[in-house]
């Protein structure tokens, strides 16, 4: 009888521990989500006459979601910039820079996708 109970006992407790580790696991990604959105949505304030592009073809040079950001750097003129924007992304620093090309104003929003990973374009934008 000793051992059915010490059996009961230790299948409660594993039922515990799954159930709070359960728990933990559901709750952590809604509290980065929430204390993540609203510093993004003020930094990527864009109009609503905006597009998203998945490439930029300048000058014979081309510039692609995904890139390095230093192969980016060197394919769009530094003087061109006209506003530069830092702030703090999901997993790491990010830099939202607008530019006046062509006549035509392009945001490059340039952060890394994963964790102490590399900086890249994570978007183009075109008004």
């Amino acid at each position: 009888m000793a051992q059915a109970a010490a059996y009961r006992l230790s299948i409660c407790a594993a039922a515990a521990l799954v159930f709070l580790l359960v728990v933990r696991e559901l709750r952590v990604p809604q509290a980065l989500a929430a204390s993540a959105e609203p510093a993004n949505a003020a930094a990527l304030a864009l109009p609503a006459d905006v597009v998203s592009i998945p490439t930029l073809a300048l000058n014979g040079r081309v510039v692609k979601v995904g890139d390095l950001a230093a192969a980016a750097e060197s394919a769009l003129p530094a003087s061109a910039v006209l506003r530069r924007t830092s702030d703090r992304g999901a997993v790491g620093a990010r830099e939202i820079r607008t530019y006046q090309l062509d006549g035509e104003t392009v945001t490059v929003v340039l952060e890394p996708f994963e964790t102490q990973g590399a900086v890249r374009v994570a978007a183009i934008y075109l008004r």
